[in-house]
């Protein structure tokens, strides 16, 4: 079984906008994804020696990444007196996620107007997120937008399938009702 290797010098490219996505919706700061990326790659600089070629550059990177976002809210959850981490990440493809992305311009043919449309949809998308219970945000934020396994999701979140869909059915709802007020008027 051939090991995998390191190839830092394409990291930033390979991985970069990865890695800024699944830290975003763990994170919900733009700012602190960016750091916590940065972070990540720094680290794993530092520890490349430690690197066996057991995993793929890719995994390796989600894992130092993994560390670094449980250590953020550590950090911040010592200074609040909380104490409450979760984490577990894996993606697939569900039909029923899309119907974010169906409203996304391709981005093979975008123009600058096309760019300005979809950077204010992201906001105003981020913004509804804002305004949900932080439960049905998580939630939609797994399913929806990273597209998690359901096993998953209520694994991490100790709740049933069934809890999960009438969360997620809620979530859906009040995005739509938020996106309508907001973006669609």
């Amino acid at each position: 079984m051939s090991k995998h290797q390191l190839d830092p010098n394409k990291w930033v490219d390979r991985y970069s906008d990865y890695l800024y996505n699944f830290t975003i919706t763990r994170v919900n700061d733009r700012e602190v994804a960016k750091d916590l990326v940065q972070d990540t790659f720094f680290a794993s600089l530092k520890s490349m020696k430690n690197f066996k070629g057991e995993a793929s550059e890719r995994t390796w990177l989600i894992s130092i990444l993994k560390r670094k976002i449980i250590d953020h809210y550590r950090k911040i959850n010592s200074k609040k007196g909380k104490a409450e981490i979760r984490m577990d990440f894996k993606t697939e493809d569900d039909n029923d996620s899309n119907w974010l992305e169906e409203r996304v311009a391709d981005h093979q043919y975008k123009t600058a107007e096309d760019t300005l449309v979809n950077e204010e949809l992201g906001e105003a998308i981020y913004n509804c997120l804002a305004k949900l219970p932080e439960k049905q945000a998580t939630v939609f934020r797994m399913k929806t937008i990273e597209g998690l396994e359901t096993e998953t999701i209520c694994n991490e979140l100790g709740i049933t399938a069934s809890n999960l869909w009438v969360i997620i059915h809620r979530a859906r709802i009040a995005m739509a009702e938020c996106m309508e007020k907001n973006w669609f008027k």
